[in-house]
C-alpha cells in the first residue's frame, strides 16, 4: 500500500513524501526532492559563456572560451553525481534494522544500513541555525559496551530537509515499529 503527499522543505520547495507499507513490521519512506529546473542550469552556463566570451574579447585568446565549455562541462558532471540529490529513502525493518539510500541526479545511489541491535531510538531533533529552529528526524545509536549511553547520532533526509510536519509522520512510524521489536 502505498501513499503519496506532498509537503514543504525548510527552503519552500515541494517536495513528496511516498510511504509504503510492505507489512506490520517493514515501512518505507521515500521523499522526492524537485527536478534540476532547465531554467536554472541554462541561466548558469549562459552567464558562464558570457564572462568567457568577454574574456576571449578582451584578450583574444580562443583558450578561454575552450576552458569556459570544458569548466562548464565538468562542473555540471560534478554536480549532478555528488551534489544533486533527486530522491532520499529510508527503509525500517523491525527485524533487521534500517536501510538509508540517497539518489543522485547522475543516477547514483549511496546507501548506509544500520542493524536493528545498534539502534536506541529514532527521534525529531532541533537544532538553531540562522536564526530560526528547524527540526530534523535522527537514528540515535547506543554505545556497544553501554547501551544506556547513546554513542552517535545519525541525521535523516539531510538533503530534502523537510518541515516538522512530514517529519512527524516519519517519526511515528517509526517509533511503531521500534515498539514493535520492544515487545519481543
Amino acid at each position: 500500500m502505498a501513499e503519496e503527499e506532498g509537503y514543504l522543505a525548510l527552503s519552500g520547495e515541494r517536495i513528496t513524501l511516498q510511504r509504503l507499507h510492505h507489512s506490520a513490521s517493514c515501512r518505507e519512506f521515500q521523499v522526492r526532492c524537485p527536478r534540476l529546473q532547465l531554467r536554472s542550469l541554462s541561466a548558469v552556463t549562459c552567464s558562464v559563456w558570457l564572462v568567457a566570451y568577454g574574456l576571449f574579447v578582451l584578450s583574444q585568446n580562443s583558450a578561454v572560451l575552450s576552458a569556459a565549455i570544458f569548466v562548464t562541462l565538468i562542473g555540471l558532471l560534478v554536480y549532478l553525481h555528488f551534489v544533486k540529490i533527486d530522491q532520499e529513502s529510508l527503509l525500517i525493518v523491525g527485524s533487521l534494522g534500517i536501510q538509508m539510500t540517497s539518489s543522485y541526479a547522475s543516477g547514483k545511489e549511496s546507501t548506509t544500513f544500520i542493524e536493528i541491535s545498534q539502534v536506541k531510538d529514532v527521534v525529531i531533533n532541533e537544532a538553531i541555525y540562522m536564526q530560526k529552529v528547524i527540526y530534523y528526524l535522527c537514528i540515535l545509536l547506543q554505545d556497544p559496551v553501554e547501551p544506556h549511553v547513546v554513542s552517535e547520532v545519525v541525521p535523516l533526509f539531510q538533503s530534502s530537509k523537510p518541515r516538522l510536519d512530514c517529519l512527524v509522520q516519519v517519526y511515528k512510524s517509526c517509533q511503531e515499529i521500534l515498539e514493535q521489536r520492544k515487545t519481543y
